[in-house]
């Protein structure tokens, strides 16, 4: 296929009720949407998921609108690709930017996916269409607002809480949820608050029967990831660690993780999802997929990647409506009564775009095309 021209946007979408990690709290999310079109007239989307801020990446709103309008874009239009995980080889001389990259990645896969008339997550390699969902909740303004909102996610039918915790919100925290909730699957997210001095909090951890710790010391490290590891009985999951399925082999080779948790941005798309997916599994160890506070699109893309066989875990791959008041995808992800996504028939990512909706959130634009 050749790759005519890519429209980029940024939207602004409100969330309905704020979103707080140990590295502060949002409200709004700034999203850029990439839209690729071919010769023939189809087109794939895809969403960078970086935050607003350089927090958890290095990676940002601005800087992925730079890298994707000056350098990114124009290396792949205008370029006749054999296929979609040909995308992300003609994108390597920019070192990083996986979350700019991902967004071009995605679109092509979705692109392609309709250009073959089946759904995105049969193209993938998916092998199952029905995917267990979990919820991730923020760090609340109180503790009782905290076991209200896990209280209300069991009652729809989740089937893993993770919970965001942070120092001074830890230890006390999760004694509470667990005597409130003595058998859920219950996780806590760090996003890199600790160090190896609080081993100690983590021993005392322990005795809470959590599924896992997700990224509990440095955003770069494997290493004291592993010396944590064998001090402690609960699985870590690497998050911001794990960029490559490199990463992710050294990490198991060095005994940092028990568990990876794999986000589409964070890796830089599709096409180095599933190389990761490969590793994981062929080392036994299970992965599942991590949320950013997508819209829909990006929803959607995770939604794909989470039919692949080394994905058992529940993901953060959660419902619209717990996010906004209306996305723009149709119909909304929606989570059945037993806590799962039925991944669509349709071709593609298979959800309509909500163009009028999009365009009302639009703030800036651009259309990248061959010269």
């Amino acid at each position: 296929m050749i790759i005519k021209s890519i429209e980029l946007r940024e939207i602004r979408l409100p969330l309905i009720h704020f979103f707080e990690t140990s590295f502060g709290r949002t409200t709004e999310r700034r999203i850029i949407l990439a839209r690729v079109f071919d010769n023939d007239g189809a087109e794939g989307w895809g969403e960078c998921t970086a935050g607003e801020g350089p927090f958890y990446s290095d990676e940002w709103t601005d800087s992925c609108w730079s890298t994707l309008h000056e350098f990114l874009a124009p290396m792949v239009v205008g370029q006749n690709v054999e296929n979609a995980a040909q995308v992300f080889s003609l994108m390597r001389p920019v070192r990083g930017h996986r979350m700019s990259k991902a967004a071009i990645d995605n679109a092509c896969w979705d692109l392609e996916a309709k250009r073959m008339s089946v759904p995105l997550w049969k193209h993938l390699g998916g092998s199952r269409r029905e995917v267990a969902s979990g919820v991730s909740i923020g760090i609340q303004e109180t503790p009782e607002m905290l076991l209200e909102k896990i209280r209300k996610e069991i009652d729809a039918g989740y089937q893993r809480i993770k919970i965001k915790i942070k120092p001074g919100w830890d230890l006390r925290i999760i004694e509470r949820v667990r005597a409130e909730f003595p058998k859920i699957r219950l996780m806590g997210d760090a996003n890199s608050a600790y160090t190896l001095r609080d081993i100690p909090l983590f021993k005392q951890l322990d005795d809470f029967d959590l599924m896992m710790l997700e990224q509990p010391l440095s955003h770069d490290d494997i290493f004291d990831h592993a010396k944590l590891q064998r001090e402690i009985r609960t699985p870590i999951c690497l998050d911001e660690s794990i960029r490559s399925a490199e990463d992710a082999l050294h990490a198991i080779e060095l005994g940092s993780c028990r568990i990876i948790n794999v986000k589409l941005g964070r890796v830089g798309g599709h096409s180095e999802a599933k190389r990761v997916e490969q590793v994981t599994r062929e080392n036994e160890i299970p992965v599942w997929c991590g949320g950013m506070l997508e819209s829909g699109i990006g929803r959607a893309h995770n939604i794909a990647m989470s039919t692949l066989a080394g994905f058992t875990l529940p993901g953060d791959v959660s419902a619209s409506l717990r996010y906004w008041s209306q996305d723009i995808i149709e119909p909304p992800v929606i989570v059945s009564d037993r806590g799962t996504i039925i991944a669509p028939e349709k071709p593609g990512i298979g959800f309509d775009i909500n163009l009028s909706r999009i365009e009302s959130l639009t703030v800036r634009k651009e259309l990248v095309h061959s010269k």
